[in-house]
């Protein structure tokens, strides 16, 4: 086999024989940075997602490991991250009991058909799709799943033991109605864990605030049992690494869940390579999307048959991946390893941590997820982007998360064709020239309006300066006609000026160059 085919289907080829001690050791060091602020996340999520805590560490190996290989970018690092959780507990949670072994085979049912969604979208080459959720419908979401996730997490940390809800709104009111039912004990540790959070974040921003925080928690509940005794612990589970995991074969399951793997898929895309180019611009690399695309899809394909479920990129270990100096992708594949280890070796100290501390953690993560900063910078640029925004985060509160990302998707399409069924049209008149210098694309949205302009013109020559014409459709071109021939039969023409070949070519198909009764300038 050629060797630019032989690295195409192993692309890790094309950069793994150039390493070196020093970087293979840099990496390892940069790996287990990685992993150690993985850990109490990757627990944390798998908790947010209704999984047992083992999955959240599954889904930081495998699927972290086929991500790295197979990507094209040096430093974005994958796993469960919040966001995606919270879609999937939302898309599963009514079709099975969470933490039970139904729920986890829809969770990784829900994961492959994700994968091999994203995966086709590479192949095809269609990576540029994910473009199409665009940055306000990711900040909506974003800050819609950090209110979702902190309601839901907000019985845990007051000793409160209430049904998970579908909605911010059902989990709210459940909620109220039983807070007087609250155990000061949890509460009190929950919160404390969270001011030490945010404490610690403020002063010591580099350091592993979730581990410190969880390790102290779990210190006080065994130093003060008279106290915490009764404080429920996160289950516990037998250390090993990623196993096998047979996926339910069911069409009728498989079209339930369909919706739902689309949308998060998506939405790993989206945040994947937010990630990726932000990273890429930085260290001056070229990314190929594609392959990215591929690689994040086939990770969540194979990574659902070892337990792991969905993974995308992770904003925080990407960002520390390149902060720590790492050289090539094999920080995030140390990163992996040093997680399997710990879920092999540590696995009896998880039993330790107190369900309201992990609680607190959580709601430090939901803190994080709020993007401030971009949420007033889009304020200040464009307020019809601000009302995608604010729309998505609304759907994400009272509507199933899966449909909060359809309906920001749908809003953000319609501004964008309202915007551009309005190109900007200058108009002026040269003796018995009308002259119209048209900026966008003639398709069918904006077809009418351009038509619009054209009727109320008097010139005896009508002129359309097309140069900024970059495309037109057959709506487009129909509608030219239409006016060339009406302007004819009152004794005026319609003439092109500066068009693009492209353009001329489609204006003389219609009727053939002979029999166009457009007129064309140079």
């Amino acid at each position: 086999m050629a060797w630019p085919k032989l690295t195409h289907l192993l692309p890790f080829l094309s950069w793994l024989p150039k390493q070196t001690r020093a970087s293979v050791s840099r990496d390892a060091v940069v790996g287990l940075s990685g992993a150690i602020l993985a850990l109490p996340q990757s627990i944390a999520y798998a908790l947010i997602a209704g999984l047992p805590p083992e999955y959240g560490l599954y889904a930081a190996i495998v699927p972290v490991i086929i991500a790295c290989l197979w990507g094209s970018s040096w430093h974005l690092i994958c796993g469960p991250t919040a966001a995606i959780s919270i879609v999937l507990f939302a898309s599963v949670s009514p079709l099975a009991v969470p933490g039970t072994q139904d729920y986890i085979g829809l969770v990784l049912l829900l994961t492959f058909l994700a994968g091999v969604f994203q995966w086709l979208l590479g192949v095809l080459k269609f990576g540029a799709l994910a473009n199409f959720v665009s940055h306000s419908v990711v900040l909506g979401f974003t800050l819609g799943a950090a209110v979702v996730i902190g309601l839901g997490q907000l019985p845990n940390l007051m000793g409160l033991d209430l049904p998970s809800r579908a909605t911010a709104l059902d989990s709210l009111l459940t909620l109220l109605a039983h807070v007087r039912q609250f155990d000061p004990a949890s509460l009190g540790l929950g919160a404390g864990t969270l001011a030490l959070g945010i404490a610690l974040k403020h002063w010591l921003p580099r350091w592993p605030t979730l581990l410190i925080t969880l390790v102290l928690a779990s210190l006080a509940v065994w130093l003060l049992p008279q106290v915490f005794g009764h404080v429920e612990r996160v289950q516990s589970f037998v250390g090993r690494l990623p196993p096998f995991s047979p996926l339910p074969l069911d069409v009728d399951t498989f079209l339930r869940l369909l919706p739902g793997a689309v949308a998060v898929g998506m939405l790993g895309l989206v945040t994947s390579l937010s990630i990726a180019r932000s990273l890429a611009t930085r260290s001056q690399q070229m990314l190929d999307a594609n392959q990215e695309v591929r690689a994040q899809g086939l990770s969540n394909v194979v990574g659902s048959l070892f337990s792991g479920y969905l993974s995308s990129g992770s904003f925080t270990r990407s960002g520390l991946s390149y902060e720590g100096g790492a050289r090539s992708p094999l920080a995030g594949v140390f990163s992996a390893l040093w997680v399997a280890l710990f879920a092999v070796t540590g696995s009896k100290l998880i039993a330790h941590i107190p369900i309201p501390a992990m609680a607190g953690s959580i709601l430090l993560i939901c803190w994080g997820l709020v993007d401030t900063r971009g949420i007033r910078a889009l304020w200040r640029v464009s307020r019809a982007e601000f009302a995608v925004m604010a729309l998505t985060c609304v759907a994400t509160l009272l509507l199933e998360l899966q449909t909060a990302i359809y309906a920001g998707v749908l809003a953000s399409l319609f501004f964008y064709l309202k915007r551009t069924s309005r190109p900007r049209i200058q108009q002026w008149r040269e003796g018995d020239e009308e002259v119209l210098r048209v900026g966008g694309s003639i398709f069918f949205g904006a077809a009418h309006y351009l038509q619009v302009r054209l009727q109320r013109t008097q010139g005896r020559r009508v002129v359309i300066e097309a140069q900024h014409i970059n495309f037109i459709d057959y709506s487009g071109v129909e509608m030219l006609h239409q006016e060339a021939r009406r302007l004819q039969g009152l004794g005026r023409s319609l003439t092109l000026r500066r068009a693009r070949a492209q353009v001329v070519e489609e204006l003389k198909k219609l009727e053939g160059a002979d029999k166009c009764p457009i007129l064309f300038e140079a």
